[in-house]
């Protein structure tokens, strides 16, 4: 397999990090870009992957970063006199808003996967609800753009999802709008686009997975099995569920919670997003129940494809994860919520050398146009994926590339400033990612949530509307 080049990187990268994301990430950056290993250093506070760091010849910092050392640490190696550095944020619990603004100030690039807080925010009994939001987080990371316009680019939020799932909407809206048959002029600009999907009738956006990865060992009770970082898995499953909310709801959950701003784009629900499930649709296995988890592009989706009239919003899609983890995830889950909130004292992610077979099918599902749903998106097994790339399995990789696609885009719109993955281009970067993607596809489909529905039991539903998320939440 022949693989693309994307230039050179003249100065030090720094990869904070070297989790599952981390080990998957190292050998695309080496395989892609011209870069001497000794430029690279990764900041990790254990010595998991220290034999792979030897293979490569990547130098290692053993520290946790906090608020307290970032800069001290952070500092020196990304302050260069040749050459422009790169700081890679793979990491948990540590602040991306922090880490960004110190990368910037010494004229480094930076990507990361999630806005992160440093740590004890998302379990932190004694702070208001509304503050362990991702809605929260993100409000962070506007205000430090806000505060500090222009500069060196940053791409935030930029794994899977969030990240690469913005991408797949702005694909599967073009989709949609020639399959309704729509007239439009192709979008340059965040208005135009949410002026399409508002044309093109869609309604509503599930982040819409599945994941069937297996393991040849079964799960011992008391280990939290993940195909992707535990850790974080935890902490968000933890945080509040939270989702965008569009301007055709006609109803509000009794447990939904509105933020402070009335102009916000997302509610919260007083309760656990891994306890919080909703019905939704992907190719492979049809109708399934998902987790309503809270992730930033549930905000940050809806956010952008808002149509407005000054400070009046005139369309919002709804928008919010439907995320069905691998078996292995969901027993785990299943005991940790069963357990009063114990958290597990074992973690274990499957490798790709002990998965016996399995997918990860991630996409979107935008619903509510003359086409009923459409869903658009990356179905990788694991076997493809140990073809594709060393050190990961197919959750891994759709990670992974993601964060290959906006280092390029990174490195060639160097001075675009803080944004997240929704504002920069989607084609170029699905260009960079979809080699490591296996089948990419777009399928329609006739189910709505109101199919299937027992008569056995009296629901809480709108037959008028199936689109409402009434319908979606499983109550």
């Amino acid at each position: 397999m022949t693989h693309a080049h994307y230039g050179h990187l003249d100065g030090p990268v720094v990869m904070i990090g070297f989790g599952s994301i981390g080990r998957g990430t190292l050998p695309l950056i080496l395989r892609h870009f011209d870069v001497d290993p000794a430029q690279i250093t990764v900041i990790a506070p254990n010595g998991d992957g220290d034999h792979l760091l030897k293979e490569y010849g990547v130098k290692r910092v053993n520290c946790v970063l906090t608020e307290q050392n970032h800069r001290e640490v952070l500092g020196p190696l990304l302050t260069t006199e040749n050459g422009t550095a790169f700081c890679v944020n793979l990491s948990v619990d540590t602040s991306s808003v922090a880490i960004m603004r110190l990368a910037r100030e010494v004229g480094a690039l930076y990507v990361d996967t999630v806005i992160e807080p440093w740590a004890g925010l998302y379990d932190n009994p004694d702070l208001p609800m509304a503050q362990r939001t991702n809605y929260a987080l993100r409000e962070t990371l506007l205000a430090e753009r806000r505060a500090r316009p222009g500069g060196r680019t940053a791409v935030s939020a930029c794994g899977a999802n969030p990240g690469m799932v913005s991408w797949f909407v702005k694909q599967a809206l073009v989709d949609v709008a020639d399959a309704v048959g729509l007239e439009y002029t192709t979008p340059v600009d965040r208005s135009d686009w949410a002026r399409l999907m508002r044309d093109a009738g869609v309604r509503g956006i599930h982040i819409a997975e599945r994941d069937t990865q297996r393991s040849q060992h079964p799960r011992q009770i008391g280990t939290f099995v993940n195909t992707w970082s535990v850790e974080g898995f935890i902490a968000e499953g933890l945080q509040p569920a939270e989702l965008g909310w569009g301007t055709h709801e006609r109803w509000v959950p009794p447990t939904a919670r509105r933020q402070e701003d009335p102009l916000a784009p997302a509610l919260f629900l007083e309760q656990p997003g891994a306890d919080t499930r909703v019905r939704t649709w992907c190719p492979s296995f049809g109708p399934q129940y998902g987790l309503c988890v809270t992730h930033n592009e549930s905000i940050s989706i809806t956010d952008y494809f808002t149509v407005r009239d000054g400070e009046t919003v005139q369309y919002r899609p709804t928008c919010h994860y439907a995320y069905h983890p691998c078996d292995d995830a969901m027993a785990s889950w299943h005991e940790l919520l069963g357990s009063a909130g114990t958290l597990p004292t074992e973690h274990a992610i499957l490798d790709v050398d002990e998965i016996t077979g399995g997918i990860d099918e991630l996409g979107v599902l935008l619903y509510g146009h003359d086409r009923n749903a459409y869903w658009y998106g990356s179905r990788l097994s694991n076997d493809e994926t140990r073809e594709l790339a060393p050190h990961q399995n197919a959750t891994g990789l759709q990670v992974t590339s993601a964060v290959l696609a906006a280092m390029v885009w990174a490195r060639e719109n160097p001075d675009a400033g803080i944004v997240e993955a929704d504002e920069i281009d989607y084609r170029r970067c699905l260009d960079v990612q979809t080699p490591y993607l296996g089948p990419v596809e777009g399928h329609f489909t006739d189910w709505t949530p109101l199919m299937g529905r027992s008569r056995l039991f009296t629901e809480d539903i709108d037959a008028s509307d199936p689109w409402q998320f009434r319908n979606v939440l499983v109550h």
